[in-house]
């Protein structure tokens, strides 16, 4: 520890000696025609201090109008006013951010540095943009070239004094943090650059009037996109919670599924059967996407109310009065646990109706006909059909065939006959076992979880 302790003293008093270095030389070199014209001056020290209020923290660095014009300071008027602009915009943003005074002094050396080398480069490579023999010069392509390059080792340099001081204070690899803090936000600094160097040609150009115009423009869009970031950094925020949320709740059911399929080994299988017959008749019948999901989803989940069954009503022997009773609400208990979820109304519904009949004598409503949800009537079919022909029924097992005869023989009074047709239909072309084989039957697969948690999390739309 001594010797890290150590190393970062060094480094600090290092830091301070380049500091006072490039404010000395700043000095030294500063002339007063870079303090002219007074209205360019004001206009960049208002648009540099003033750049700090529209600067904002995102994932990928800071975005901020600020180093816009402190480009400007450094290609417009020189180093020194670049280095005392570039000094107070930093102390400015250090005390809004609190920082420690480490930070302050390891900003404070990289801008004043940086800033510095650019503007003696400019400087020595394209002169005074304000003396009247080198407006030629500084209204072509290659001046702008130049402020462009300038730019670019500027940006290079920038990182690279940051990233020492990290690798001081945090231990970070130079290599890490290149990767992770200089590769995201490099996107963003070309287009700086490239805005900066428009804005310079335009001020060479068309003079005073035209840039003041364009850095207007300027503040307004980086107000905008200051706001559409915070607006986009809350909308994954609640995307995230919503998730989270949809986890929990669908995440609730599945485990009820899934300890209900422990409890009773048929009810995964037959839960996979019914949903995929189900969805199979629903699309028979042209039903749509949203129908034909509430369809398979609801017959997934139309036993779940057997998860409030005790184990004596689950595998019984003998069934009492009372045990009959509790049989008969097994839908409005799964009905009210998946009506829980958002969104799943429908699904709730189709849940609570499934064991009623087209006469009017099902329960718990004694619905009749039409008044019944399709989606009870569709789970009605296929879970009765998969219940006679399932080897591992409570009954005796039927063939497809006989099944179907049965469905014929119940329809009109227990089951909707138009859809009983449609079913036999289905059945006769396709074969029963085209949509559940009993190695295939995967509850977690049918219940598709992550897909119904995104889902879920989507705001919905009226």
């Amino acid at each position: 520890m001594p010797s890290v302790n150590l190393q970062r003293r060094l480094f600090w008093a290092a830091e301070v000696v380049l500091l006072v270095g490039a404010v000395g030389a700043a000095a030294w070199l500063s002339r007063a025609a870079e303090w002219h014209p007074l209205s360019l001056v004001g206009l960049l020290l208002a648009l540099t201090l003033v750049g700090t209020w529209f600067s904002i923290d995102t994932r990928a660095g800071q975005v901020s109008a600020s180093f816009v014009g402190l480009v400007l300071v450094m290609s417009l008027l020189g180093p020194a006013p670049a280095v005392a602009f570039g000094i107070a915009d930093t102390a400015l943003a250090s005390s809004r951010r609190r920082l420690r005074p480490a930070y302050w002094l390891g900003n404070l050396t990289t801008f004043a540095v940086s800033l510095f080398v650019g503007g003696f480069m400019l400087r020595a490579l394209a002169g005074d943009v304000h003396d009247p023999r080198n407006h030629h010069f500084t209204q072509g392509v290659i001046f702008a070239l130049i402020v462009l390059a300038v730019f670019l080792i500027v940006t290079g340099l920038n990182f690279v004094l940051v990233a020492l001081d990290v690798r001081i204070a945090e231990s970070r690899s130079l290599r890490t943090q290149f990767q992770e803090l200089f590769l995201p936000v490099l996107p963003g600094q070309l287009a700086t650059g490239a805005l900066a160097t428009i804005l310079v040609v335009a001020y060479t150009n068309l003079g005073l009037p035209m840039l003041f115009g364009a850095i207007v423009v300027l503040l307004i869009f980086q107000h905008l996109t200051v706001a559409l970031l915070r607006s986009e950094d809350r909308a994954d925020q609640l995307e995230a919670r919503s998730i989270q949320l949809a986890s929990l709740q669908f995440g609730v059911l599945a485990t009820l599924m899934d300890a209900l399929a422990l409890r009773d080994r048929r009810s995964a299988r037959h839960a996979v059967a019914v949903a995929r017959y189900a969805k199979a008749l629903a699309i028979e019948i042209d039903c749509s996407e949203a129908e034909q999901e509430v369809v398979h989803t609801a017959a997934l989940l139309h036993d779940i109310g057997k998860f409030t069954w005790s184990d004596r009503v689950l595998h019984p022997e003998v069934l009492t009065d009372e045990d009959l009773a509790v049989i008969r609400r097994h839908p409005q208990d799964g009905a009210t646990l998946v009506g829980k979820l958002d969104g799943y109304g429908p699904v709730a519904d189709a849940i609570l109706y499934h064991h009623e009949r087209v006469d009017g004598g099902g329960y718990p409503a004694g619905l009749i006909g039409n008044e019944i949800p399709l989606a009870s009537r569709i789970v009605a079919i296929c879970s009765t059909f998969d219940t006679m022909t399932a080897p591992d029924s409570y009954r005796a097992q039927m063939t497809p065939e006989e099944a179907m005869a049965e469905l014929r023989g119940v329809a009109g009074r227990q089951l909707d006959a138009e859809l009983v047709e449609s079913f036999i239909t289905m059945l006769e072309r396709e074969g029963p076992e085209a949509f559940i084989r009993g190695e295939d039957s995967n509850l977690e697969r049918e219940l598709a979880f992550e897909q119904r948690v995104l889902k879920m999390a989507q705001p919905s739309r009226g």
